[in-house]
């Protein structure tokens, strides 16, 4: 039988405002290799992903948010990303 992957957990701080910024994050990253899931709590705005150790880490992952167009942690987002977000995404630019 196949051995479990090793799963981790990392916690990251963005910049998302709304339903509609958790919706693109969690979407956007179910396609990032070694992914398992995300969960934005837009109560603290913190995103929580489960993802397979092997294939890929924590700071790949803040990349990945970042090309989205949110800040991850220490990561800046990135600004073509940021320009292709829903207006209601771009509203809160202040941090």
């Amino acid at each position: 039988h196949l051995a479990m992957a090793q799963t981790d957990t990392v916690r990251i701080k963005t910049s998302a405002v709304c339903k509609t910024c958790k919706k693109t994050i969690e979407n956007n990253l179910s396609f990032e290799k070694g992914v398992k899931s995300s969960s934005l709590s837009l109560d603290d705005k913190v995103l929580t992903v489960v993802y397979d150790a092997g294939k890929t880490n924590p700071d790949k992952i803040r990349h990945a948010v970042a090309e989205i167009g949110y800040d991850a942690d220490s990561v800046p987002r990135d600004p073509k990303g940021f320009r292709r977000l829903p207006e209601c995404c771009r509203k809160d630019t202040a941090h």
